[in-house]
C-alpha cells in the first residue's frame, strides 16, 4: 500500500496524537497521585492519627506495586497496542481514586486502595503513549515526546492547588471524589477519539515524510531493534536503570515531602501547595527544553546538565532555605522530572529501537517507579528518627549526582536500518 504525503497546509495527524497523549498524561496516575499526595498528607495524618512514615508507606505500596505491574503493561502494549491497555486502565484508575473518598480509619484499607491504584494506574503511565509517539515521529521525536510529556507538568501544576482548594472548601473526602471524576470525564473522550496506534494505519508515515510502502518499517528504526532479553545483556540498559532509579529516589523523596517540609519551616498550606505547582512549572520548562535539545545534542550530555541543576535544588533544601529560595529549589527540582521522562523514552528508542520498546521501556520505567517508592519512605523514616529531613536530603544530593555520572558513561546511539544489523551512530542525534 502506497503512503501519500499529507496534503500541504493540513496539520500532520501525529500532532493530534501528541495532544491526546498530553491530555492523558496530564491526568494519569503521576500527576493525580504524586502531586496531590503531599497535600492530603497532613489532613489524613491529623484525622486518623497516622505518623508520617505510616502515611508515606501507602505511596511506597503504590509505587512498588505499580513498578511490578508496569512490566506487564509494557508487554501488553507490544502485543495488543496502546489503546486496549490505556482506556480500560483510565476507567479503573478514576474509579479507584474517587473511592478514596470512602476511606476508613483502618491503615490496611488505606494501603489496599493504594495497592489497587498502583496496579490499574500502571496502564495510564507514559509507557503506551511513548511507544505510540515514537512510531509517529523519528526526526522530531524529541520535541514530540516533550510536548506530550509536558502534559504531566500541566497536570501537576493544577493538581496540588486544586486539591488544596477542594480540601479547604469541601473537605478531603469530597476532594478525592472530584479529582477522580475529573480523570474520567476528561481523559476518556480525548484519548478515545484522537489516539491512533501508528501512522501506517492511517495511510501516513512518520514525520509526514513520503514512504513507498506502509507495510515496511521506516529506515530510521521503526519496528527494528533489540528484544527485551537482548537488552538485558546490554551495559547501556543497566546504566539507564541505575541512573533513573537513583534520580527518582531523589525527586520523589523531595516532592512527596515538600509540603510538610515547607510548612514545618513556617509556610502556609497554600504557600506550600504553590511551591508544588512551581515544581510543575520547572517540569514544563524542563520538558520543552529537554525535547528541543534532544533533537540536537547527544542525550547523555543533556542529562548531565539537567541532573546537575536538580542536585543544586536539593542542596538548597538541605541548606534550610526559606521564602523565595525555596521556590528556586522547587523550579530546579522540576527540571529533573521534566527532563527525566523525556530522556527515558528517547534513550530507550535510540539505544534499543522500537521492536520491543514497550517491554524495554517498562523495565526502565519500573526502576523509576521503584525509586519513587523508596525516596518518600526514606524521607519519612529520616524525619521520624531525627525530627528533620536534613540528613536524608544530603544523601539525595549524592544520589542524583551519581545518576548523572552513570548516564555520562553511555556510549553512542545505535541506529537500526530496516533489515540490517544494528550499527553504531555518532554521539549526536540524527535530526
Amino acid at each position: 500500500m502506497t503512503i501519500a504525503k499529507q496534503k500541504s497546509g493540513k496539520v500532520f495527524y501525529g500532532w493530534w496524537v501528541v495532544l491526546a497523549a498530553g491530555v492523558g498524561l496530564a491526568l494519569h496516575s503521576g500527576p493525580v497521585i504524586v502531586s496531590t499526595f503531599g497535600v492530603f498528607f497532613k489532613p489524613l495524618s491529623q484525622e486518623f492519627g497516622w505518623s508520617r512514615a505510616e502515611v508515606s508507606l501507602a505511596f511506597s505500596f503504590f509505587t512498588f506495586v505499580g513498578g511490578g505491574a508496569v512490566l506487564v503493561v509494557g508487554r501488553l502494549v507490544d502485543r495488543f497496542g496502546a489503546r486496549p491497555v490505556i482506556l480500560p486502565s483510565v476507567v479503573l484508575f478514576g474509579l479507584g481514586f474517587l473511592s478514596l473518598s470512602s476511606l476508613s480509619a483502618a491503615l490496611w484499607h488505606f494501603y489496599a486502595l493504594y495497592v489497587g491504584l498502583g496496579v490499574v494506574g500502571s496502564g495510564t503511565t507514559p509507557v503506551g503513549y511513548s511507544k505510540v509517539i515514537s512510531h509517529w515521529f523519528d526526526k522530531r521525536r524529541g520535541v514530540a515526546l516533550a510536548l506530550a510529556m509536558a502534559g504531566v507538568s500541566v497536570g501537576a501544576f493544577f493538581m496540588a492547588p486544586m486539591a488544596q482548594a477542594l480540601i479547604t472548601a469541601v473537605g478531603w473526602r469530597h476532594a478525592y471524589l472530584v479529582l477522580g471524576l475529573l480523570t474520567l470525564v476528561v481523559t476518556l473522550p480525548v484519548v478515545g477519539l484522537l489516539l491512533k496506534e501508528s501512522p501506517q494505519l492511517m495511510g501516513l508515515a512518520p514525520d509526514a515524510v513520503l514512504r513507498a510502502d506502509a507495510g515496511v518499517a521506516s529506515q530510521n528504526g521503526q519496528g527494528q531493534g533489540l528484544s527485551g532479553r537482548e537488552a538485558w545483556y546490554s551495559g547501556s540498559f543497566w546504566l539507564m536503570v541505575g541512573a533513573f532509579f537513583l534520580a527518582s529516589v531523589s525527586f520523589h523523596g523531595c516532592i512527596i515531602h515538600l509540603v510538610p517540609l515547607l510548612t514545618d519551616r513556617g509556610f502556609t498550606p497554600q504557600g506550600a501547595a504553590l511551591a508544588t505547582s512551581v515544581v510543575a512549572t520547572g517540569g514544563f520548562v524542563g520538558r520543552l527544553g529537554c525535547g528541543y535539545l534532544l533533537d540536537r545534542v547527544f542525550a547523555p550530555y543533556v542529562a548531565v546538565g539537567f541532573f546537575g541543576a536538580a542536585a543544586l535544588g536539593i542542596g538548597l533544601l538541605w541548606s534550610g532555605v526559606e521564602s523565595a529560595l525555596a521556590f528556586v529549589a522547587a523550579v530546579l527540582l522540576g527540571l529533573l522530572i521534566g527532563a527525566e521522562l523525556d530522556l527515558m523514552a528517547y534513550m530507550v528508542s535510540r539505544y534499543f529501537g522500537l521492536r520491543a520498546f514497550g517491554e524495554i521501556y517498562s523495565y526502565v520505567f519500573a526502576a523509576f517507579i521503584l525509586g519513587g517508592g523508596i525516596g518518600p519512605l526514606l524521607m519519612g523514616r529520616g524525619f521520624d528518627a531525627t525530627g528533620s529531613y536534613r540528613l536524608v536530603l544530603g544523601g539525595l544530593v549524592v544520589s542524583v549526582l551519581t545518576a548523572a555520572g552513570l548516564l555520562s558513561r553511555l556510549g553512542p546511539y545505535r541506529v537500526w536500518e530496516g533489515g540490517a544489523e544494528p550499527v553504531v551512530a555518532a554521539g549526536v542525534s540524527r535530526a
